[in-house]
């Protein structure tokens, strides 16, 4: 009994991270008869968990939703992930998420032994999250792209350029990238037969297709690189420079996310360089920086610091 519960275990654990399995390689997986994995599945099916599936030379199972959550099964590595994650998305960038998340979390670690508790709250009490506040993301909206991605199935949207002009797109996506306070995609655009990045706030109605495509490869290593080097390509309408009376690993950690460039003149000082499209992200870094400064470039920076340090004097003197 004990070999053959820790043998449902193990096939669980196989279904619950592939789309599809095939029959054959299932049961070679798990060292057993294509009778014994049928058995397996049936008790599967008993608990709750649909399985469908699929007979023929090519048969095999997949793990579908059903009316109601069974159980998941989760590793050590893979509980840990979740209770980070769900931290995360409490004060993230998706819509809705917050209390939603706080809910999850709340019952994922109350059901976690102690040993893995640790291992949370160390993780939670030595990271720093950045404040979110980028645009944020309906969440249907990232679970019917991601989704896309997972099965390799063509996905269309509306998108509003720069201009505000809406289109419709037909894309084969291929990752979704957090950077930098806001969502991306990385899609081939079939229309304009090249690799797209599409900022998320600013798409609508995702719909997959049902058309499958096979997956092509990435101009890049990764689609975080692909991503930061389109975005670092894409001309901002301001290039800040600013002296900074503070050793610039006091200053680095608070421009990483920006990525913002930092340049040591001395012990003491060093040079930050942002380029943006907005002051509001310059003026929260140098709050959070409390250091003395002077702006070097552009002079509309310099006025609008001017007028924001007005109107904090007027409020600490009324």
């Amino acid at each position: 009994m004990a070999n053959t519960s820790s043998r449902m275990l193990r096939l669980l654990s196989l279904l619950q991270t592939h789309r599809y399995w095939p029959g054959l390689e299932l049961a070679d997986r798990l060292a057993v008869s294509e009778r014994t994995l049928r058995r397996d599945i049936d008790r599967l099916r008993e608990l709750g968990y649909p399985v469908h599936a699929s007979r023929g030379v090519a048969g095999g199972y997949q793990l579908r939703s059903g009316t109601a959550m069974p159980p998941l099964l989760l590793d050590d590595e893979e509980a840990v992930a979740i209770a980070v994650s769900l931290r995360t998305a409490a004060g993230g960038t998706v819509e809705g998420m917050e209390e939603t998340s706080l809910r999850a979390l709340t019952k994922v670690v109350q059901v976690m032994p102690p040993r893995l508790r640790r291992r949370v709250d160390a993780l939670r009490a030595y990271t720093v999250t950045a404040p979110a506040d980028g645009p944020q993301v309906d969440a249907a909206t990232l679970t019917v792209i991601a989704q896309a991605c997972r099965d390799d199935e063509r996905l269309t949207f509306t998108y509003a350029a720069p201009s505000g002009e809406p289109t419709t797109r037909l894309v084969e996506p291929h990752r979704l990238v957090s950077l930098k306070r806001r969502w991306y995609l990385v899609a081939w655009d079939l229309d304009r037969a090249d690799w797209r990045v599409f900022r998320l706030d600013r798409l609508t109605d995702p719909a997959a297709t049902a058309a499958r495509f096979r997956p092509r490869d990435l101009p890049a290593a990764d689609a975080a690189a692909f991503v930061a080097e389109r975005l670092g390509s894409r001309p901002t309408r301001h290039d800040i420079t600013v002296l900074l009376h503070a050793p610039a690993g006091a200053v680095e950690q608070f421009v990483a996310v920006t990525g913002g460039q930092v340049e040591p003149v001395d012990d003491r000082s060093c040079r930050l360089r942002l380029q943006v499209d907005a002051f509001d992200w310059p003026v929260l870094i140098l709050a959070a920086v409390g250091a003395r400064f002077d702006v070097i470039h552009p002079p509309e920076f310099r006025h609008h610091l001017r007028e924001l340090g007005g109107l904090f004097l007027r409020a600490g003197t009324a």
